[in-house]
């Protein structure tokens, strides 16, 4: 028997309201419908009586949903800085926070004659919108998974963009062979001890070897690409990190120590410190 869209949106998000709040379920509602049938919010509100006509995806995915799993990873898409990126279980599912970061390296370079390189890039998404944003940068990234190089690779063609894409473990890189004006990094940085704040979606489906580091050297990343860093930026280069949010006074610590000048800490839309610039 046919089902109204309304109703069964009623049914969806009351199914999942236990575990999630009432806007996100609507929201994974509606990702799902423009996923599944081109159809949006205000298309639903015209057309109210439109019918379900693949109840039993929409079931399957309700049931995934149930148990947590990130709901771009069920789509393989998600949106980040106005793009379009393909995600999977070996790549993070890029962040708001991460879109801020991107944002104050847009802001800061009016340059578009810029050399770039992304540390640690995962889906491509810093590198990517920073290629869209500045089209005549020349843009490098690395990272340590060649399953999540493919992954970027798709995605800058999928946004017609150059990327350089490196296949390095930058922990046992001694030189970038290189030299940049902004170097750019989101590493691990999820202590084990953090683990307990960790949502089941995340902690469950995300890949570890992106998100955690050990609790006695949480800034070993860090650490590592700020001294790669002031060997293979240009003078005057920046560069730029997303942090943990509990470790802003230690980054700044760590950065001063190395002798980079100009250090800025920035707060995310949350409030948490979450990206820290620094110049050689």
């Amino acid at each position: 028997m046919p089902v109204k869209i309304t109703d069964y949106r009623t049914k969806f998000v009351e199914t999942l309201t236990p575990i999630y709040d009432k806007l996100e379920a609507e929201s994974f509602f509606y990702l799902i419908l423009e996923d599944l049938r081109g159809l949006k919010r205000i298309d639903l509100a015209l057309n109210p009586d439109n019918e379900i006509t693949e109840i039993e995806k929409w079931g399957h995915l309700l049931e995934a949903l149930k148990n947590e799993v990130p709901v771009q990873y069920l789509l393989g898409k998600t949106t980040f800085y106005g793009l379009t990126f393909e995600v999977n279980e070996n790549v993070l599912i890029p962040r708001q926070e991460t879109e801020e970061l991107v944002d104050w390296i847009v802001s800061d370079h009016k340059d578009q004659n810029t050399k770039i390189l992304d540390i640690g890039t995962g889906s491509g998404c810093i590198a990517i919108s920073l290629a869209k944003s500045f089209t005549d940068a020349k843009v490098s990234a690395i990272d340590v998974s060649e399953k999540a190089l493919a992954i970027a690779e798709k995605n800058a063609e999928i946004n017609q963009v150059e990327v350089n894409f490196l296949s390095k473990n930058i922990l046992t890189t001694d030189d970038l062979e290189e030299r940049y004006d902004i170097i750019v990094s989101n590493p691990p940085y999820v202590r084990e001890l953090e683990k307990d704040e960790i949502r089941k979606n995340v902690l469950a489906y995300e890949p570890h070897l992106a998100l955690f580091v050990a609790d006695d050297d949480a800034l070993v990343f860090y650490r590592k690409i700020a001294t790669l860093a002031l060997k293979s930026l240009h003078p005057e280069g920046k560069l730029y990190f997303e942090i943990n949010q509990y470790l802003g006074k230690e980054m700044l610590q760590l950065l001063e120590s190395m002798g980079f000048k100009d250090i800025q800490l920035r707060k995310d839309i949350y409030g948490n410190d979450r990206m820290v610039k620094a110049t050689i």
